[in-house]
């Protein structure tokens, strides 16, 4: 049993790891650093390696690890950034994890504050004053307590602030000097029972009812999801809602929401459902704007995809807590319903009222069962087409998508899968069975972000059975080779399968189109981003860290045992690495 109070015998950086440990904070992920050798020895002898460390080779991949357990359990871990410097490495991770709603706990450290106590040069240089400022505009909160007291008070405040929705990161600094010297007098814990989350954010009961009944008398409603899923039963919940309602619905898998192969899912069919609608609920949807617009890439215009009499409404915390810096929230999309409320507490309210009204009025259900029929037929008739495409250059060299995306789900199909950021150009919700929430944690983030991110995932998922996959794009894995290494420590069993064209070809795709708009050739669209002269000896690299390694795959028909020959290192508790050649998209 955890103690309550700490005193005299202890030092600054032990009543660090005794509130790790009182908030079950399981992993800290960090790169070594002189200004937390306090907390790093605390860690190791006073807590025995509880909360377990994680030996990163850069404090990006620190942080984001604690992104993708973030994401897949919906609980922080911690991440630890070294002063100054090391925090300037993970500025990145850590806008990504605000961009993306994770909770999660960075820690750093500074100093000493008390010039007099610093080390001539290097003391002076790792301090900054207020060190939280490059990422103050991203976090949700930040603190550099100063007194035994306020470490005790900050962090059960950082937990709660970051696992209050809208979830997101926090900073907390401590003085190198604290970490270290020992405490006077004896001081009482925080109580996480006390100091948690709190309630959820409900809806107003009247917008309910009122929502409801649009819903019912709609002649076509359609459901958008964003982040619904955070929450993971709310993917259940919208099921029951699409059922009750016989509502298409459009999942955007920022989280997987949506079963794929659910009759009314027509996420790769938007455009022939939302001109049809007359009613839109947006759930948890950052950019409703975008999601009912038609973009023109060249023209940079707009043009609407939903009728002008078509009703809109969301549910979700719009603008609460909105950046004054960043202009993440996108541009804003007129409502004739804004319901600001936390959607899982929302949704069980809506589908309440939805299904006592239905039961009130006969007509109301054939005309949920006449909807559903018409977009189950859309949706039949999309997936029967991406069956039909997935064949197409089916025995090509450089290898297709679709084909490569075909291949993962023969060999996984029947497992419990976990999917970790990349849906390889969406080919992956077009073919696979997604049926549960945590078969996908959602779609990947920017480049740079999708290795760190899935170990995180493979970390969360370590000893549940569920078998992990990383779909594994080539220029991501090479700002962050580094981070197979504490695969291979960690012990994390990953299925690794990389998506190698040998190219960024998201930027060159980019390139090719401004080319042809202002007549230039487009032949010259390769320079600045192909990787292939040299091209990366992917597999080699993995057994040089101590990874699995196969490839690279060049003929479809290897492939299939590549994969099996990776899966049974998976299965033996090790991470493996299959380096396919595919071609662009």
């Amino acid at each position: 049993m955890l103690e309550s109070v700490i005193g005299k015998g202890k030092y600054g950086s032990d009543l660090i790891v005794d509130l790790m440990q009182r908030y079950d904070i399981p992993y800290v992920a960090l790169n070594p650093g002189s200004t937390f050798r306090g907390l790093h020895d605390s860690i190791v002898n006073y807590g025995a390696n509880r909360p377990e460390i994680v030996l990163c080779q850069h404090e990006k991949i620190a942080v984001q690890i604690a992104h993708g357990y973030a994401k897949a359990t919906g609980r922080p871990m911690a991440a630890i950034a070294h002063d100054t410097v090391g925090l300037l490495h993970a500025t990145n991770a850590i806008y990504y994890a605000y961009l993306d709603r994770a909770p999660i706990i960075v820690m750093g450290a500074t100093g000493p504050m008390d010039p007099s106590r610093r080390r001539p040069n290097i003391d002076w240089i790792h301090t900054s004053i207020p060190q939280s400022d490059p990422i103050r505009n991203y976090v949700k909160w930040d603190r550099q307590p100063v007194g035994t007291a306020e470490v005790g008070e900050s962090f059960a405040r950082a937990y709660r602030v970051a696992t209050q929705e809208p979830t997101g990161p926090v900073y907390l600094c401590y003085d190198a000097a604290f970490q270290e010297d020992p405490l006077e007098g004896e001081f009482a814990l925080p109580s996480p029972e006390k100091t948690g989350a709190g309630s959820r954010m409900h809806a107003d009961p009247a917008q309910l009812d009122q929502l409801a009944d649009w819903l019912i008398s709609a002649r076509q409603p359609a459901i958008i999801a964003g982040y619904m899923a955070r929450h993971k039963p709310s993917f259940h919940r919208l099921v029951e809602l699409a059922d009750a309602t016989g509502a298409a619905v459009i999942d955007q898998r920022n989280r997987l929401n949506f079963p794929t192969t659910h009759p009314l899912n027509v996420s790769g069919a938007a455009a022939r459902v939302l001109p049809d609608a007359d009613v839109v609920l947006g759930l948890d949807v950052k950019d409703l704007y975008g999601a009912l617009n038609r973009v023109d890439m060249s023209a940079r215009t707009v043009q609407p995809a939903i009728s002008p009499d078509c009703r809109v409404a969301e549910i979700g915390l719009r603008d609460v807590g909105i950046s004054k810096w960043s202009d993440e929230f996108q541009q804003i999309m007129p409502v004739d319903m804004q319901i600001i409320a936390d959607t899982a507490a929302a949704l069980p309210a809506l589908i309440e009222r939805v299904r006592a009204k239905i039961a009130a009025d006969p007509e109301a259900q054939t005309r949920v069962d006449a909807r559903t029929r018409a977009i189950s037929d859309i949706h039949r008739t999309a997936r029967e087409r991406w069956q039909e495409d997935a064949k197409k250059d089916w025995n090509a060299s450089p290898i297709t998508t679709a084909r490569l995306a075909s291949e993962i789900w023969e060999a996984i199909k029947g497992t419990d899968y976990v999917l970790t950021a990349n849906g390889l150009s969406n080919w992956a919700p077009r073919l696979w069975d997604m049926d549960t929430p945590e078969r996908w944690v959602g779609s990947s983030l920017g480049t740079a972000t999708q290795i760190g991110i899935s170990l995180g995932v493979g970390l969360a998922y370590k000893d549940s059975g569920k078998l992990v996959v990383d779909i594994q794009p080539d220029g991501d894995l090479m700002f962050d080779a580094g981070a197979l290494w504490t695969a291979a420590l960690m012990k994390i069993p990953m299925l690794i399968v990389m998506h190698n064209n040998r190219a960024y070809y998201n930027d060159w795709e980019h390139q090719i189109h401004i080319a042809a708009e202002r007549g230039r050739p487009v032949e010259n669209a390769w320079i600045g981003q192909a990787i292939n002269n040299p091209a990366p000896d992917f597999a080699g690299l993995a057994r040089s860290m101590g990874v699995h390694g196969d490839g690279p795959i060049e003929r479809p028909e290897d492939i299939g045992p590549a994969l099996q020959r990776a899966l049974a290192e998976v299965r033996a508790g090790r991470p493996a690495l299959v380096d396919v050649v595919t071609q662009f998209n």
